[in-house]
């Protein structure tokens, strides 16, 4: 198959390799004119995933148009607060058959969106056409062939399964595609896991033990759960890989940006000092601004992410927030149905 991966980050680079490997022919679409000269002469992206060729399958181009030239699939692979404005310069480009395959995870900031949403709401008539790839894939190990699961999510189920084939060919298969007719529990569990990663790293950044970040996590995955099927997401969708297993991942590996961001937080360095160190973007920050206005508006109860929010936003200190949590009145752990 003829496919476009648009952006060049980790993410999308990983994507591209796994594609190319199953023998299909990938556009790999670079805004960014230095990293597309590095990735036209040197074979590799040495920004965001160095150390991996690219195999000769693989196309680095700047040009939107040609990147979507009669193609079947185009993987959306940019971040969360730039996805609407690349779709916007894509849509004219894209077939009208073609399938398309949101691999950011976040919330639109202001509108609150999932990424599947912004896709529908720009390109006419694309409901039926859109899915979601989330799942415990940190983008390193994935491009090291390292065995990896993750979900393809689509209202509609048969786009859904050609995504899964699409991925899940190799003769020894490195990287497994499940499928799930809910779409907004697992945007949402890849959306809101990043906001958790961030209290599991300031956890970590302030010397606590596992005992805290065992307790964060949990009770994080209950905020999901309980904003989730709020927005009409099923509760079992959230302790499945596009969940727990994706919270999981992302709260404990240093690979995680989100992790980092927490990480530097807890040890009292200023926010844009820690994301300059990092040098890519956190999904985790827009995430938590969009997450508690939706929050807010359901009348959802998420104290863990509003106190992200503090943090981020409001310039209070890590060991403030987390004192500010211990002390919130007692409740029992099982709510009501």
């Amino acid at each position: 198959m003829s496919i476009a991966v648009l952006g060049a980050g980790s993410w999308g680079t990983a994507l591209a390799l796994i594609l190319a490997d199953n023998g299909h022919r990938v556009r790999l679409w670079a805004r960014d004119q230095h990293l597309l000269h590095a990735l036209q002469e040197r074979r590799e992206n040495p920004r965001y995933l160095p150390g991996f060729p690219l195999p000769d399958r693989i196309t680095p181009t700047a040009d939107l148009a040609d990147a979507l030239r009669d193609v079947e699939v185009v993987v959306f692979a940019v971040p969360s607060g730039s996805l609407r404005e690349v779709t916007q310069l894509a849509a004219p480009h894209i077939p009208a058959s073609a399938l398309l395959l949101s691999a950011a995870k976040g919330l639109e900031e202001g509108s609150g969106l999932r990424m599947s949403q912004v896709l529908a709401t720009v390109i006419p008539h694309a409901e039926q056409r859109v899915v979601a790839l989330s799942g415990p894939n940190l983008a390193v190990e994935v491009a090291r062939k390292l065995p990896t699961a993750s979900v393809a999510a689509s209202t509609c189920l048969e786009a859904a399964r050609r995504i899964q084939q699409l991925f899940s060919t190799q003769p020894c298969p490195t990287f497994r595609v499940y499928t799930n007719h809910d779409i907004v529990g697992v945007e949402l569990g890849g959306a809101i896991k990043n906001v958790i990663a961030i209290g599991a790293g300031v956890c970590d950044g302030l010397g606590f033990g596992d005992n805290s970040k065992a307790a964060f996590l949990t009770r994080g995955l209950t905020e999901t759960i309980r904003l989730g099927v709020s927005q009409g997401a099923e509760a079992r969708t959230f302790l499945g890989l596009s969940g727990a297993g994706d919270l999981f991942a992302t709260s404990v590996s240093r690979l995680s940006r989100n992790y980092r961001v927490g990480y530097a937080l807890g040890q009292g360095q200023p926010l844009q000092e820690a994301l300059q160190q990092i040098g890519q973007a956190a999904e985790g920050i827009p995430t938590t601004h969009a997450l508690c206005t939706i929050a807010r508006r359901a009348h959802v109860d998420m104290p863990l992410c509003n106190a992200i929010y503090a943090l981020l936003f409001e310039g209070r200190s890590a060991p403030d927030v987390i004192r500010e949590l211990m002390l919130r009145p007692l409740k029992a752990e099982v709510e009501p149905l």
